[in-house]
């Protein structure tokens, strides 16, 4: 994957904080959190793996490289950053806990796609899973619905899971 578009800051501008993350949901999540600013730029690496060749990528560019990843992912990041936050399980599981198996509905109910939840939670493979295991599984069954409901969830909360919050006040600074 080339990254050189993003250690290029867009003229008349420093680069100084670069957000990497496994994809576009979490970029999603970032922006509808607020961490955003002049200088700060979220870099989705298209899966945990090449976050080692994004981080050679900005080398010697004096751009401060932070990362957040899944925890079944920390390995790769643990490899090529000095700082990182992970998230138990993944996104869509720190958002959900966050919210709560109706507050996640809720969300679900008012981006138009509750009938479709409850036909994929009658669906036998479901049926044994945990509301929460089946709302985490739901939000990947379709390409795209990751990164609309990392923006849709975030919106949605009322308290911040730890490694976003945490992340949003590192960059800030």
């Amino acid at each position: 994957m080339d990254f050189s578009r993003w250690v290029s800051a867009e003229p008349g501008s420093v680069l100084d904080t670069a957000v990497l993350v496994e994809g576009k949901s979490d970029v999603a999540a970032l922006e509808a959190l607020g961490v955003t600013r002049p200088g700060l730029v979220i870099v989705p690496l298209g899966g945990a793996t090449n976050v080692g060749a994004c981080v050679r990528a900005f080398a010697g560019s004096g751009v401060q490289l932070v990362g957040l990843c899944d925890v079944g992912e920390e390995r790769f990041f643990a490899k090529a950053l000095d700082e990182y936050f992970v998230c138990n399980a993944d996104l869509e599981d720190e958002l959900i806990r966050s919210l709560g198996v109706e507050g996640t509905e809720r969300v679900i109910d008012l981006q138009g796609d509750l009938a479709m939840l409850r036909t994929f939670q009658n669906q036998p493979a479901q049926r044994s899973r945990t509301a929460q295991q089946q709302l985490r599984r739901f939000m990947g069954t379709l390409a795209g619905r990751k990164e609309k409901y990392g923006k849709a969830l975030v919106e949605g909360l009322a308290e911040i899971p730890v490694p976003l919050a945490a992340l949003r006040d590192r960059v800030a600074r």
